[in-house]
C-alpha cells in the first residue's frame, strides 16, 4: 500500500524559510510546525532544499513508433529521478502526434506510468512538414487538452504557415513554440560556425539562422497578437531580440537547455559525436549571455530537451551522427552548478524557471502555485552539499547519450513527490506508484 501522508521536517523552502511541511491525500496540508501524527511517515531533511516539482516543457519520449530509444515510462522514471513531476512531450513521434489520437494516446500512457504529468505537445503541421496546419482545434479539445504545439525538430519556416498557426491557436490562448531554424542557411550544418568548424572541416551552423527566424516570429506574433515560445535559445544575438520583443510588449517566451548553459563548441575538438546536438553548442560569449538572460528573466524557463538516441545512431562518425542528448537526470544539477553556485541566482529564482514559469506557459495549473497550502503536493528536494558522478550505465532513460558521463556534478535530488506520492525516496525511484 502507498503511504500517502508524509511530514518533511526542517524543511528549507526554496532555499530560504525553515519550516516542516505536511502533505496528506495528495496536496500540501499544512507548512509550519506540523504536529507529528501516527499514520504520517516523518522525513527529517535538514539541510535540503525544497521547491516545486520541476516541469519541463520540451521532453522527446519517442514513443509511439521509437520505443527503442525511450518510451513514456522510461522517460517518466528519468524525470522522476532527476526531480520532476511534469514532462511535454515532443511531436515528433512515429507516427506524428498531430491528431487528437495520437496525444491522447500518450497522455493515457503518461497517466498509466504514474510517476508524474505527461502532457503531450501537438505538431503545428501535418506530418511536421510545414506546409498543411494539423488537428490544432481537436488536439485542443482532446482529453489531452493540449495547449503548446510545435514541429520541433523542424522549424516551421513559411511565415504563412506560422502566421495561419498564431492566428489559430489564439481562441484558446495556446502557444506556439518554434525551433528557430532557417532551413536554407543550415543545410548539412553540422556544429557551430566559427573557427573551430572551419578548422574541423565541419560545415558550420551559423548564429543568423536561428536569429532570423526569431526576429522574424516575433514581428509575426506581435502583429497577429498572439502566443510565441522561442525553444532552445542558443545564441547572444538572438537573447537580444527576444529582449527587444518584451521591451516592446510582444507575447514572446524563451526557453534555454541546461547543456547550452554549460558547454561550449570546443568540445566538438573532441569529434565525439556526444556533443552533436540541435541546435549546437555556441561559443563561451554565448553561454555567458544565456546565463545572464535566463538570471534577468529575458529567457523564462529552462527546458531539457531530453533526445535520446539508440547506440547505433551516436557510436558512430561525427557526420553521420544523430543530433541531441539526454538531460532529465542532470538538469538540476547543471542549473545549480551555472546559476547558483556562480551567485546569478537564488532558489526562489530557480523555483520559477524550472517549476512555475514553464507551467503557466503550458496552462499546467495544478503545477503553477509553487509551495502554498491546499496546492497539490508536487515536490522536489536536493541536498545541495553533496556531488555525484554521473555515469552514463546507470541512467534511467533507455538511451546512455549523455555527455556529462564522468563529470562530478552538485546537488543530489532526494526525494521527489508527485500528487503527494513518493516517486524518488532517498534517491531510489519508487516502483510501487505503478501498482
Amino acid at each position: 500500500m502507498i503511504n500517502n501522508s508524509y511530514i518533511l521536517r526542517n524543511a528549507s523552502l526554496l532555499g530560504a524559510t525553515k519550516s516542516d511541511i505536511h502533505i496528506s491525500h495528495g496536496v500540501i496540508k499544512e507548512i509550519g510546525s506540523v504536529v507529528i501524527s501516527d499514520s504520517a511517515t516523518v522525513i527529517d531533511i535538514a539541510g535540503q532544499i525544497v521547491l516545486p516539482g520541476l516541469v519541463d516543457l520540451h521532453t522527446h519520449v519517442r514513443e509511439p513508433g521509437r520505443e527503442d530509444s525511450e518510451t513514456v515510462l522510461s522517460a517518466s522514471r528519468a524525470g522522476a529521478k532527476g526531480g520532476f513531476t511534469a514532462l511535454s512531450a515532443m511531436a515528433n513521434t512515429s507516427p506524428v502526434a498531430d491528431t487528437a489520437g495520437v496525444v491522447e494516446q500518450v497522455f493515457r500512457l503518461g497517466q498509466e506510468a504514474g510517476y508524474l504529468n505527461v502532457f503531450p505537445i501537438g505538431a503545428v503541421t501535418h506530418a511536421l512538414e510545414g506546409k498543411a496546419l494539423s488537428e490544432i482545434g481537436a488536439m485542443a479539445d482532446s482529453i489531452a487538452r493540449v495547449r503548446v504545439f510545435s514541429d520541433d525538430g523542424f522549424c516551421v519556416s513559411d511565415p504563412l504557415v506560422m502566421r495561419r498557426a498564431l492566428e489559430y491557436i489564439k481562441k484558446f490562448d495556446g502557444v506556439i513554440a518554434q525551433h528557430a531554424q532557417e532551413p536554407r542557411l543550415t543545410v548539412g550544418s553540422q556544429m557551430n560556425e566559427g573557427d573551430i568548424s572551419a578548422r574541423l572541416g565541419l560545415k558550420g551552423w551559423p548564429a543568423i539562422a536561428e536569429e532570423a527566424i526569431i526576429a522574424r516570429d516575433v514581428l509575426l506574433v506581435d502583429h497577429v497578437k498572439s502566443r510565441l515560445h522561442i525553444c532552445h535559445v542558443t545564441t547572444a544575438g538572438g537573447v537580444e531580440i527576444i529582449r527587444w520583443a518584451k521591451a516592446r510588449g510582444i507575447q514572446v517566451s524563451a526557453e534555454v537547455t541546461p547543456h547550452h548553459l554549460l558547454l561550449t563548441d570546443d568540445l566538438a575538438n573532441s569529434y565525439d559525436p556526444i556533443y552533436k546536438v540541435n541546435p549546437p553548442l555556441r561559443t563561451e560569449k554565448d553561454v555567458m549571455a544565456l546565463r545572464e538572460a535566463l538570471a534577468d528573466g529575458t529567457i523564462d524557463i529552462v527546458a531539457t530537451d531530453h533526445a535520446p538516441h539508440s547506440s547505433e545512431t551516436k557510436d558512430c562518425e561525427w557526420q553521420e551522427a544523430a543530433f541531441g542528448m539526454i538531460g532529465l537526470e542532470t538538469a538540476l544539477s547543471i542549473v545549480y552548478k551555472t546559476m547558483v553556485q556562480t551567485k546569478l541566482m537564488d532558489w526562489a529564482a530557480v523555483a520559477d524557471r524550472l517549476s512555475i514559469a514553464p507551467a503557466k506557459i503550458g496552462h499546467y495549473d495544478q503545477h503553477s502555485q509553487g509551495l502554498t497550502v491546499g496546492a497539490p503536493a508536487h515536490i522536489t528536494v536536493i541536498n545541495p552539499e553533496n556531488n555525484w558522478t554521473v555515469d552514463r550505465d546507470l541512467v534511467l532513460s533507455k538511451s546512455r547519450n549523455t555527455p556529462y558521463h564522468g563529470m562530478e556534478l552538485p546537488g543530489v535530488v532526494t526525494h521527489t513527490f508527485f500528487n503527494g506520492v513518493a516517486t524518488l525516496l532517498d534517491t531510489k525511484v519508487v516502483s510501487e506508484v505503478m501498482n
